[in-house]
């Protein structure tokens, strides 16, 4: 039996997983993937590279995406609490424009793996936050492509209560709107 219980979302490919933790008196334990269980899911994905960041509260990172070689991502938090997006730019999609939306924290333990051909962003709810995610394709620096975090055509629902501040980076600054960068991607 399986290690992991997965959850479809609204948005074809989207999913959550939430590990099985065992604790006692020492701590816990938890696998935090095992090919064979996705697999057995219906869930057939390769990575090829691990990402960790850190964070404080109020940082918003994306939207997101690399152009010629979109990333599949399976992302978790290991400290902290980050409210976490991905928005469906598949071409085609009959989901194309929307987002789906999940608290993931160290206390909850839950993943959230967001397809290629997706937008990603995440905002840092708590005082500090450690973010690390699994990749399906490497990094290209030339390659990266992003959506302003707050267009109003995809109407993402942030949780603000608490943010005094929103924290972007000067190139998160400066993404155009969905409709400006009309990005869609062909995904097999």
């Amino acid at each position: 039996m399986g290690q992991f219980k997965f959850t479809d979302t609204d948005i074809e490919g989207m999913f959550l997983v939430e590990p099985a933790v065992f604790e006692d008196n020492r701590g816990y334990f938890m696998e935090t993937y095992n090919e064979a269980d996705f697999k057995n899911a219906g869930y057939d994905l390769s990575f090829v590279q691990d990402n960790q960041s850190k964070s404080s509260k109020g940082v918003l990172r994306g939207l997101h995406f690399q152009i010629n070689y979109p990333q599949g991502k399976l992302v978790r938090v290991i400290k902290g609490v980050v409210f976490d997006v991905g928005v469906d730019l598949r071409e085609g999609s009959e989901t194309y424009g929307e987002w789906f939306g999940a608290i993931l924290s160290d206390e909850n333990k839950k993943q959230l793996f967001i397809p290629e051909g997706f937008a990603h962003g995440f905002l840092v709810l708590s005082d500090e936050a450690e973010f690390v995610y699994k990749c399906t394709d490497f990094y290209n620096g030339d390659d990266e492509g992003g959506i302003k975090w707050d267009d109003p055509s995809i109407a993402i629902d942030w949780p603000l209560d608490g943010i005094d501040e929103i924290i972007l980076s000067e190139k998160d600054k400066l993404w155009k709107t969905l409709e400006e960068t009309n990005i869609t991607f062909q995904v097999d």
